[in-house]
């Protein structure tokens, strides 16, 4: 596996990439993002770790640059900035995963391994999970609400005759939802369904998927609705 590690503070590149080799993954560190753009762009990693504070270029800024390229390593920022609004826009700008600093290495190790299987299409990768989760919540109904509908055999979410294009977590948390239509769905279940191939998810995980759901949906169509201290639902339009 070979990994970029782009981070401009010197002895925790040195920590980081001493442990990773240690563990037989190749590292190259970057001290500026505009380097480490130049060269993902030669020669793609299997896995990118993005510091946002660096001397020349902001990383969410890096991160917008080579989605735009259709650069689709997977990305994990790693960075001091942790409240969840920096969380939202990194993930919506196309990070796969984010953890504040300071961070445990053995913790960095299961993400950035998870992400490599994830984007090679492995078994428990988040394709395959974006596929099967939710069956946790019961089987698919073959059913229509309100012009959304989960297709039995695949899977698959239609709007009005149409398939939805989603990203796999985005889908299994909208599947969980039209399990249930109308019905508040508790956090900690959508949680388990949604992060079913993440055994040490952040609680307010979903809540991220929940924000970037709730974006692609229908402007016209069904809302999804935030519950204080109960879940989510979906409502039916006005």
């Amino acid at each position: 596996m070979r990994l970029f590690f782009v981070e401009d503070n010197a002895a925790l590149q040195t920590t980081v990439a001493r442990s990773f080799e240690r563990r037989g993954i190749q590292v190259q560190v970057f001290a500026e993002g505009r380097a480490a753009l130049e060269r993902w762009r030669a020669s793609p990693p299997d896995v990118v770790l993005l510091d946002l504070s660096l001397p020349d270029i902001d990383g969410l800024e890096l991160l917008s640059a080579a989605r735009a390229e259709q650069l689709t390593t997977p990305v994990i920022i790693l960075t001091a900035r942790g409240t969840v609004g920096d969380r939202i826009l990194g993930l919506n700008i196309g990070a796969d995963d984010y953890l504040p600093k300071p961070f445990d290495l053995d913790e960095l190790e299961a993400r950035v391994r998870a992400l490599a299987r994830r984007s090679r299409g492995a078994p428990g990768s988040a394709a395959g999970a974006g596929a099967g989760a939710g069956a946790g919540a019961g089987a698919y109904e073959d059913e229509s609400f309100h012009g959304l509908r989960v297709d039995a055999d695949s899977g698959a979410v239609y709007h009005l005759g149409l398939p939805l294009d989603l990203p796999p977590r985005e889908a299994a948390l909208l599947r969980a939802l039209l399990a249930r239509p109308g019905q508040a769905v508790a956090k900690e279940r959508l949680t388990e369904i949604v992060f079913a191939d993440d055994l040490d998810v952040q609680p307010d995980a979903v809540e991220v998927v929940a924000y970037r759901l709730r974006k692609r949906l229908p402007a016209d169509g069904v809302r999804l609705v935030t519950l204080r201290g109960l879940g989510y639902l979906l409502k039916a339009p006005d």
